[in-house]
């Protein structure tokens, strides 16, 4: 069987794998075992290694198991929820809206 290779920017190669050095010290924190949550998550200890070492193939829904597992589904919600950007472009987009509620042509 072929491994499967996921290419992903270095900065989001960065991300992932500090995610997944959070997420095995947060397991070592609670004193479990690999063994121990992989068996919770319902997944193999070798993906939990892969989650552990931040590779990007793995589903974020496994991701997401595992941090259930370590009570860190809190986390979960926080995700994306500080849209910054969004939010900017949508004030943004008010404030250029005529009277009407319609969009101003751009000039």
């Amino acid at each position: 069987m072929e491994e499967r290779r996921v290419s992903v920017p270095p900065m989001l190669a960065r991300l992932s794998k500090a995610f997944g050095h959070n997420l095995k010290q947060a397991r070592l924190r609670r004193k479990l075992s690999a063994a121990q949550v992989a068996e919770r998550a319902g997944m193999s200890r070798s993906t939990l290694w892969q989650i552990e070492k931040g590779a990007p193939g793995v589903s974020l829904g496994s991701y997401m198991q595992v941090m259930l597992v370590l009570n860190l589904e809190n986390d979960i919600a926080m995700l994306a929820a500080n849209d910054e950007l969004g939010r900017k472009l949508q004030d943004a987009e008010l404030s250029i809206a005529g009277k009407n509620g319609r969009r101003r042509k751009a000039l």
